[in-house]
């Protein structure tokens, strides 16, 4: 009996022994996703830090040898500047313009959509497709195919019908923008609003039909209420991308007319008028403040997930 129990002991004493340390085991698991992780730092932090550095100097690109380390007065440029405070106000109503637009109308196609008729997937298709074109192509189709005042199909319409033929984007240069950039990402407000439609709990709708709820009645007690998250979630994604636009604006107006955004403004300094050390202190608080908009997103995201594991 003792020497069972002594054998017992000695192999339990020298199991830990056999098996690698926890340290161990987790690096192994990463190992594969080292090379990955080096790639996106070589690809995206090194140029952030070096844009960081730059943004801290007085540098023209046209007297290299001619720069010297200025502290936060790039910063301050950027943020007293009238042009570029122009440009901020610029991109703040572009966004917040699309973002609001693009739920309204995303939410009144999820809506359509959500109920079943013949052809559904057809017409889900066509709908998203505005979302897969090129941004670029995108902008050149709205420029060219429907704002154009000679053969646009805008002007065609009205002189169809004997209406005036105006300049669209000289006479409305920042909603023509606003247009095009609506037109492209109300189909993606529609996918997530869609996916939250689909997400309710039918039998509590049932009973609340049951017990003689109108439709308007539902909507605004039950499935807005819903569609919380998925609102948000929506807003959020399309700020980081809207707040970043620039083929629309480049495409479109080349940011003349009073739509240059703080993104454009960033290739102007850098590319026109060479000035590195502004344009890197404009693109480290664009950056910034994507990455604001991110976190309040990825916290929504991780709500949702919460949420669906808590209903399973």
């Amino acid at each position: 009996m003792t020497v069972t129990t002594s054998a017992r002991v000695a192999a339990a004493a020298a199991r830990p022994a056999t098996r690698p340390p926890n340290r161990m085991r987790a690096w192994a698991t990463r190992a594969p996703l080292l090379p990955a992780l080096v790639f996106m730092i070589v690809v995206t932090q090194l140029p952030f830090v070096a844009t960081l550095v730059i943004s801290f100097f007085d540098w023209n690109a046209l007297y290299p040898k001619d720069r010297h380390f200025t502290g936060v007065d790039n910063y301050r440029q950027v943020l007293t500047d009238q042009d570029l405070r122009h440009s901020v106000w610029t991109t703040v109503l572009l966004t917040v313009t699309v973002v609001l637009v693009s739920l309204v109308l995303g939410l009144g196609m999820a809506l359509l959509l959500n109920r079943k008729f013949r052809g559904r997937g057809v017409v889900r298709t066509l709908l998203i497709a505005p979302f897969l074109v090129v941004p670029v192509a995108a902008a050149l189709l709205w420029k060219h195919v429907l704002y154009n005042p000679e053969y646009g199909l805008l002007n065609g319409l009205l002189h169809y019908v004997g209406g005036p033929q105006p300049d669209w984007i000289s006479d409305n240069p920042l909603p023509a923008v606003e247009a095009s950039l609506i037109w492209q990402w109300t189909p993606f407000m529609m996918l997530i609003l869609l996916a939250g439609l689909q997400s309710r709990d039918h039998e509590q709708i049932e009973a609340a039909r049951v017990d003689g709820a109108s439709d308007w009645q539902i909507f605004r007690h039950l499935t807005l209420p819903h569609l919380r998250r998925y609102l948000e979630l929506g807003a959020l994604l399309g700020s980081i991308y809207i707040v970043q636009n620039f083929d629309a604006v480049f495409t479109l107006t080349s940011g003349g007319l009073g739509t240059a955004n703080l993104p454009y403004t960033v290739y102007q300094s850098f590319y026109q008028a060479h000035e590195n050390g502004l344009a890197s202190a404009a693109g480290v608080l664009v950056v910034i403040g994507s990455i604001v908009i991110a976190t309040f997103a990825l916290r929504v995201v991780s709500s949702l997930f919460r949420e669906e594991v808590s209903r399973a």
